[in-house]
C-alpha cells in the first residue's frame, strides 16, 4: 500500500505532493469501512422510516453511530497495522527531508 520514496534527491515539490498523496490514500483506506457501513445503515434506516412513516431524527442517528463504533472496533487492528506501515515507510529514511 505504501511505496518508498526512491528517486527523489531533495525535498522538492514533487516529494511533498507524493507524501501528501500517500497520506490521503492511507486516510481513505482507513475510513472507508466506517463510511461504507454508515451509508448502508443510513439507507436501511431511511427505508424503514419511509415504510413506517416514522420521521424521528434520533431513530436515524443512533443506529449509524452504533454501527460506526462497532466497525471501528472491528477494523482497529487492521487500521493500526496500516498506520504503522505508513509511518515506518515514512520514517525509514530521513535524508530526503533534511537536505
Amino acid at each position: 500500500m505504501t511505496k518508498g520514496l526512491e528517486g527523489f534527491s531533495d525535498m522538492s515539490d514533487a516529494l511533498v505532493l507524493t507524501l501528501m498523496q500517500r497520506a490521503l490514500e492511507t486516510l481513505m483506506w482507513i475510513t472507508a469501512p466506517m463510511l461504507a457501513a454508515a451509508i448502508v445503515v443510513g439507507v436501511v434506516v431511511s427505508l424503514i422510516q419511509t415504510l413506517t412513516s416514522i420521521q424521528d431524527q434520533t431513530f436515524s442517528f443512533a443506529p449509524r453511530v452504533a454501527v460506526i463504533f462497532i466497525v471501528f472496533l472491528v477494523t482497529f487492528p487492521w487500521a493500526l497495522r496500516v498506520l504503522i506501515t505508513f509511518t515506518q515507510a515514512l520514517f525509514s529514511d530521513f535524508t530526503p527531508y533534511i537536505r
